[in-house]
């Protein structure tokens, strides 16, 4: 005797929903996107790091506008930074000048090293003067970071898909093993105990009269 054909259990009733497939699909979607954001927005920010464009030599003094909230910091074209280098900075409040990373700026033709991040304590116009005893040099003003520091602001832009794309084929992958169980689940329960069980032979009563 064949057992009863299992019931079909409509696919909306298992647990969790279908939708976590679709979730699994646009995380990576999203995250790829985000990482793309990410990357583009540090390149623009890397490309325009140091004002080439508004270079000062050697004993002149430029005046500049600064803020606390914006850090910026002294560009040297084509030499590192070294104790025959200085610059004297003046203004409102004490301004310093620190030194800075190791970081390098590159453009078509020339290499700019940073030189001294600038510390100012308010806004305000500020006088800076640079001299070097090594010859002749070219400063500029520009942001704090440069190839280093765009590498480090790239990590995440590629971290980003990586995570996502292993977060959807895992978040897919456990969607689909726990609606297996959950399918196993009902059907258990709508077949009742017992249900299971191999039906048993039965022996009609013509089998035994043919005995002696």
């Amino acid at each position: 005797m064949q057992p009863p054909p299992a019931p079909r259990t409509p696919a909306k009733e298992l647990r969790p929903g279908r939708h976590w497939y679709v979730t699994a699909a646009v995380l990576p979607v999203v995250l790829i996107a985000l990482g793309a954001v990410i990357g583009v927005h540090a390149v623009r920010n890397a490309v325009d790091a140091v004002d080439t464009g508004h270079r000062f030599a050697d004993g002149e003094t430029v005046t500049l506008r600064l803020d606390p909230a914006h850090e910026k910091t002294i560009w040297i074209r084509d030499r590192g930074p070294s104790s025959r280098q200085s610059c004297d900075i003046n203004g409102p409040g004490d301004p310093a000048l620190n030194g800075p990373g190791i970081d390098v700026f590159l453009t078509r033709r020339e290499a700019w090293n940073p030189l001294f991040d600038i510390d100012v304590p308010r806004a305000g116009e500020y006088s800076l003067t640079c001299s070097s005893r090594g010859g002749p040099s070219q400063y500029a003003l520009g942001d704090a970071g440069g190839l280093v520091t765009l590498g480090g602001r790239l990590l995440p832009a590629l971290l980003l898909p990586v995570v996502g794309v292993v977060a959807g084929l895992v978040l897919a992958l456990v969607t689909g093993l726990r609606r297996r169980g959950h399918r196993r689940r009902l059907l258990a329960a709508r077949r009742g105990p017992g249900m299971d069980r191999p039906a048993e032979p039965v022996v009609s009563p013509a089998a035994g009269s043919g005995r002696s």
